[in-house]
């Protein structure tokens, strides 16, 4: 625990600067210019760490918690003095600029929360990560050929990301593409859980081959749709790959470690400031230290759980949850 909050701090420490100035000027303004409550902080830093790890999709999850706390507004936020808040502002190339709303402060704070799941990987999992610093110095061969995986792994989904970033916040973050995802991944997970039951191996994590590490970084572009998960995509290739449920998992954690590190110091450059403007900044804080040791309880439970009985619950978990989403947004 004392590792998880020694380099949770080193993490926003290190991101600060990503949230411009706003993080400085936020202690000189009155105040944030809409209220997200303790309890909505909370909400969603447990959310976030529970659903991060689990193959259930942590986007989803956030996006359909935001919907129920009503921070998915699209109205454009104005200052006290009226004039218009904008998250970018007009120019010769975006003559109509793009204003800033309360959805779009929402995202970027369920992004930004991500930095609690990842302190949680660096305190279970540091043995692992400083094998793979040791590989990079030349003092760790298995080290070096897990960091080797982990980087091969990580490149689909980071070029695909960058490119696609604009377009996948702009149309997917809604319920109906969280459902289709919820119900495309179950039948995923039941594919996968059938073809393990007949090719399960008992493969250490650092005999992964090259192919077999592009194998699993292909799946995980899949999760780039909110709703389908980042652990599920990546548990599932660590099946294909030949790995047994606790060690398919234990390569997602560190997967994810590399992931959400790039895609959450990604999203706060981009709208953390923003972000800050609306909301303040304490309120980011409280949300990445509940997700930090909510986040570390789910993943021990992920593993005692999927070693005994695997993705099936998970599986169900994910069709009940888009009945019950089309059941009450879409019908």
């Amino acid at each position: 625990m004392r590792r998880l909050i020694v380099f949770l701090g080193l993490c926003l420490a290190l991101i600060q600067p990503c949230f411009g100035d706003s993080v400085a000027d936020s202690a000189a303004k009155p105040g944030p210019i809409a209220e997200l409550s303790t309890r909505d902080a909370i909400i969603l830093g447990v959310i976030e760490g529970i659903t991060e790890f689990l193959p259930i999709s942590s986007t989803g999850h956030l996006i359909i918690a935001t919907t129920f706390l009503k921070l998915d507004g699209e109205t454009p936020l104005t200052a006290a003095d009226g004039q218009p808040l904008w998250f970018k502002k007009p120019s010769p190339k975006h003559p109509e600029g793009e204003p800033l709303t309360l959805k779009l402060a929402a995202d970027t704070y369920s992004v930004v929360i991500q930095f609690g799941a990842i302190a949680a990987v660096a305190g279970l999992y540091w043995r692992q990560i400083r094998s793979m610093m040791l590989g990079l110095l030349g003092r760790d061969a298995a080290g070096l050929r897990l960091l080797r995986n982990i980087i091969i792994a990580f490149i689909p989904a980071a070029v695909i990301g960058l490119a696609l970033s604009g377009w996948i916040d702009k149309h997917l973050f809604s319920i109906g593409a969280v459902v289709t995802a919820q119900i495309s991944g179950a039948v995923l997970m039941f594919a996968a859980e059938r073809w393990r039951k007949t090719h399960a191996s008992t493969r250490p994590i650092s005999e992964l081959t090259s192919r077999n590490a592009l194998g699993i970084g292909a799946l995980q572009c899949a999760a780039l749709w909110p709703g389908t998960s980042r652990s599920m995509t990546t548990i599932v290739g660590g099946y294909f790959a030949g790995l047994d449920p606790r060690k398919a998992a234990e390569f997602s954690f560190l997967l994810g470690f590399v992931t959400l590190t790039a895609a959450t110091i990604y999203k706060s450059y981009r709208s953390g400031a923003a972000m800050i403007e609306v909301f303040g900044w304490p309120h980011v804080l409280l949300g990445c230290v509940v997700a930090a040791v909510t986040a570390a309880v789910s993943i021990r439970f992920l593993i005692h759980y999927l070693t005994r009985h695997g993705l099936g619950l998970f599986a169900v978990y994910r069709l009940v949850t888009a009945a019950v989403l089309i059941a009450w947004f879409l019908i």
